[in-house]
């Protein structure tokens, strides 16, 4: 009955891409079109084994620069690179209501990053909007895709265990050293994260800073074990 009525519906309002603006096909993905969903790079690998970034050889173990100064957190893994029309995706989640799109980009998350054979974290903790931020957005991106994450994997998302103590400039304005300034202690968890493996969930990894400071937290807590899921890598 559900099918029948999206069926009608699409017949007296075709439904578009939120990206593209295109009529919604086949291998559709709602709201993303199949052309948009098809069009996402994955991070492939090689990748580091630590950060998560990829790598052009592929020798095992972390990449130089986290053997030189070693990350907070145990793992990082992105599902896609942050280009073209899932750059588009993020920013209309992000800055354009668009939170139909959770659903796709959570999916994307899963299908790249959600599978965790040994040691299964105990819960998903979404990185924490500013107050006034979330307020202003009406939701936390990063909270939609722990959710939608949470119920693929069979995960407890706890956005409590993590919050933010001050607000942020912006950090897509900021070099990477102002990045790590920017949210030096800017988080606190909770003390139920102590002795738990607990995963970061975010939309976009750039430097890493973000992230960083969330899992320096998230040991300070007394956290067993620290990973990253991230929908999408910068280049």
């Amino acid at each position: 009955m559900h099918a029948l009525a999206l069926a009608a519906l699409d017949l007296v309002f075709p439904a578009v891409c939120p990206v593209c603006s295109e009529r919604l096909g086949s291998g559709r993905r709602d709201p993303l079109c199949g052309a948009c969903w098809r069009s996402f790079v994955p991070v492939a690998p090689p990748w580091c084994d630590r950060c998560g970034v990829p790598r052009s050889a592929e020798p095992h173990g972390p990449c130089a620069t986290c053997v030189a100064a070693p990350p907070p957190f145990d793992y990082a893994r992105a599902a896609a690179m942050y280009e073209g029309a899932l750059r588009e995706a993020v920013h209309a989640l992000k800055f354009g209501g668009r939170r139909s799109l959770a659903r796709p980009l959570g999916d994307l998350l899963r299908e790249h990053c959600g599978r965790f054979e040994v040691d299964p974290p105990d819960a998903l903790v979404p990185v924490p909007l500013a107050r006034g931020r979330e307020r202003e957005r009406g939701f936390n991106q990063a909270g939609l895709l722990a959710e939608r994450l949470g119920e693929k994997v069979h995960a407890s998302v706890r956005p409590r265990w993590l919050v933010r103590l001050r607000a942020t400039a912006p950090q897509s304005e900021l070099s990477a050293t102002e990045r790590r300034a920017n949210v030096a202690g800017a988080f606190a968890a909770a003390p139920a994260v102590r002795d738990r493996h607990v995963v970061i969930v975010d939309d976009v990894v750039t430097t890493g800073a973000t992230v960083a400071e969330c899992a320096r937290a998230l040991r300070r807590a007394g956290a067993r074990r620290v990973g990253v899921l991230a929908v999408a890598r910068v280049p």
